[in-house]
């Protein structure tokens, strides 16, 4: 059975999708901490054998199932996060005592870390692990999955007891169903999609920065369906371990996603507004991500990524625009 924690969060939930609906899997056992009342949804067509809480987790790994895999997605994940004792214990603890048991056990140790790792992308988006060191993020969430990464690191480099395959995922920025519980930290697709339905527009934000124009903020936007694909491509390539970018390997503007959406349902251009950022995401905001996917494609993963145009295509006409919005 496969250990899938975060496994009601977006990306963790469309894993159990793809584990359920393109892997025929469905011994899974979800693991996660709802806050949000409608974040069951993420899981009303799922197959799985049981839910447990975060909390609950270690005493029924006490019982030394037999266990193919953990796949670790569950984390804080809001950027705007600032108690880093909470970080600390959900963010950095909780996935140490995972990967110890992944280690003791024998279990291969598949788990989330994320582009926010490389702040302002100063030293570039290369995922080369002897390099995690010159990273600077740009928030506390961020520092708590570079915290982890030099970890797991560490205890490869001293040559600690380690899982016999181990894979740290740094997604760039994911949108797609299932995020619907995310509130303001949704992606940029979905808070677009619902202002041009409540008020016939969408909302960016300007550039306070003279090298990039409003809307020219570049992005390395990756659907969410082949971030899934490419955490459980591993699954199968057991003799791979490392930390691996997951995105396009190409960015895209601001400007290009509002217009894709637009297109998408036959909306009008001229919708797209600029608004002033806020003070709290002055300093502390990407202008520029793209992913060096080179080291996942020598992994073996080869399959496509949806380009901006298709992804948004997809999560509009699919499941942003149906009465059922899930996956």
């Amino acid at each position: 059975m496969i250990i899938l924690t975060g496994g009601a969060g977006m990306i963790g939930s469309v894993i159990a999708w793809h584990l359920n609906s393109i892997l025929d899997k469905k011994d899974i056992i979800i693991v996660d901490d709802i806050q949000h009342p409608d974040q069951r949804n993420n899981l009303s067509k799922r197959t799985y054998i049981d839910y447990l809480d975060k909390d609950d987790l270690f005493p029924w790994l006490e019982k030394k199932k037999e266990i193919e895999a953990i796949i670790h997605m569950g984390a804080i994940s809001a950027t705007t996060e600032t108690n880093f004792n909470k970080l600390l214990n959900q963010n950095i603890r909780y996935s140490q005592n995972l990967w110890r048991y992944a280690a003791d056990h024998g279990v291969p140790f598949l788990y989330a870390s994320s582009a926010a790792t490389y702040g302002g992308g100063e030293f570039g988006y290369d995922d080369n692990e002897s390099e995690l060191r010159k990273l600077s993020p740009l928030n506390a969430y961020g520092y708590s999955k570079q915290f982890f990464d030099q970890w797991v690191v560490q205890q490869v480099t001293a040559k600690e007891k380690t899982p016999p395959q181990w894979c740290g995922f740094k997604f760039f920025n994911v949108y797609g169903p299932n995020e619907y519980h995310k509130d303001r930290m949704a992606s940029v697709v979905f808070h677009a999609f619902n202002q041009l339905k409540a008020e016939g527009e969408i909302r960016l934000f300007k550039s306070d920065r003279p090298d990039y124009k409003d809307g020219m903020q570049l992005r390395d936007f990756v659907y969410v369906k082949d971030a899934a694909a490419a955490v459980l491509h591993f699954l199968s390539h057991k003799k791979h371990s490392g930390i691996y970018n997951v995105g396009t390997g190409k960015a895209s503007s601001f400007k290009a996603l509002a217009e894709s959406l637009v297109k998408s349902i036959k909306g009008d251009l001229n919708a797209i507004k600029y608004i002033d950022m806020p003070n709290d995401l002055k300093g502390k905001y990407q202008y520029f991500t793209e992913a060096n996917i080179k080291k996942l494609k020598d992994a073996g993963y080869t399959k496509p990524f949806h380009t901006i145009e298709e992804g948004i295509k997809d999560y509009a006409i699919n499941y942003l625009t149906k009465s059922d919005t899930y996956a």
